[in-house]
């Protein structure tokens, strides 16, 4: 079976399927344990809320949720250490989260590959993500900035999951990808049966009409291929696309905040109660201080190179390091944009003759 740097098993087995109101009894068991979280409507958006209101308000399919996946595991302000000791201060439940979609799962693998490792690793997001179980979801619709087809990821969860969920016949087809899914699983045989070929069927019938749709989405925005981008960001770096995408940018940094795999964190200390913490926090690389140094010189003293390092470590420099493009299609950085600043229409001007 393949492994990743989880530690996670891939499983191919007969699939299963458990009706809707079984799987919020799964989730009550499942609460004695984690901190359980799933998607809820919250106006036009969909966000993450904890387990215990009404069933009828949350959301397994649809679209991804406005808040990226990685705030459950790298917090936007966190104690990572007190008074320098080396025990580690969140002692919480680990989280539960479920209705994930394919795009937060694929940001999982950049995240995994900055803060996962046995010597230099991150150890808050290493417990937070190796004590945590995943329940993913397929997406049943496409929100009119998805575009993750066009990064090479399914609206549907392949890899990086405990169980997945795919609505079918007022339930859902469960898919098992781990060990910890399966004893999730063994532990409540009584809430499964197994899978019909009709509840299958329309599985794979919403899997193809959602991607159907988004590769719409995409051949309206003219993005290029996924094997073009990183040869199309090198070629333009010194290209003037940058100042004039730049022009709206109000440098508010919420690109960054939103989006799933971007990582960068600034550390500082402060003084309570007697005892000296250490917190992390989310930091932006569209901010002007992001990149001066204590000389006070500034490398991308400009917005233009700002946005243009976004696009650099995102489609250069991680497809050379890690073999991965750090874009997921979510479309979350475009919703986000108060200067209406389209990645994919980036690319798009990116990769058009000038």
């Amino acid at each position: 079976m393949p492994l990743d740097k989880t530690g996670l098993k891939f499983y191919f087995i007969a699939m299963l399927y458990i009706k809707r109101g079984n799987l919020f009894q799964l989730l009550k068991f499942l609460s004695g344990g984690y901190r359980v979280f799933v998607p809820s409507r919250k106006g036009d958006n969909i966000a993450f809320t904890a387990f215990g209101e009404s069933e009828e308000d949350y959301v397994i399919g649809e679209f991804r949720s406005f808040e990226p996946l990685k705030a459950f595991y790298f917090l936007g302000r966190e104690k990572v250490a007190v008074d320098f000791s080396p025990e580690n201060p969140r002692n919480d439940n680990p989280p539960c989260i479920v209705g994930v979609k394919s795009c937060d799962l694929k940001g999982l693998k950049i995240l995994d590959f900055v803060f996962m490792d046995d010597e230099y690793g991150d150890p808050t997001y290493m417990k937070a993500r190796t004590a945590g179980l995943i329940i993913s979801a397929d997406c049943t619709k496409a929100a009119e900035t998805c575009f993750c087809t066009a990064m090479g990821v399914n609206p549907w969860p392949e890899q990086e999951y405990d169980i997945n969920l795919s609505e079918a016949d007022k339930g859902f087809v469960v898919e098992i990808g781990s060990d910890k899914g399966q004893k999730v699983i063994d532990d409540h045989t009584a809430l499964f049966q197994e899978a019909t070929e009709d509840q299958i069927h329309s599985r794979e019938h919403n899997r193809t009409s959602v991607k159907q749709h988004i590769e719409k989405n995409v051949r309206k925005k003219n993005i290029p291929p996924v094997k073009r981008l990183q040869r199309i960001v090198r070629k333009n770096f010194e290209s003037d696309i940058w100042s004039e995408e730049a022009a709206t940018c109000v440098e508010c940094g919420a690109c960054n905040v939103i989006c799933p795999t971007c990582h960068c964190f600034l550390l500082y200390d402060q003084k309570s109660d007697g005892s000296l913490a250490r917190y992390r926090i989310w930091d932006s690389c569209m901010i002007k201080d992001f990149a001066r140094v204590a000389g006070g010189e500034n490398p991308r003293n400009r917005l233009w190179m700002r946005l243009r390092n976004r696009f650099e470590k995102k489609f250069d420099y991680f497809p050379s390091v890690a073999d991965e493009i750090a874009c997921t299609g979510c479309g979350r950085c475009i919703a986000a944009c108060p200067g209406k600043i389209d990645i994919r229409q980036v690319l798009a001007k990116l990769s058009a003759p000038r």
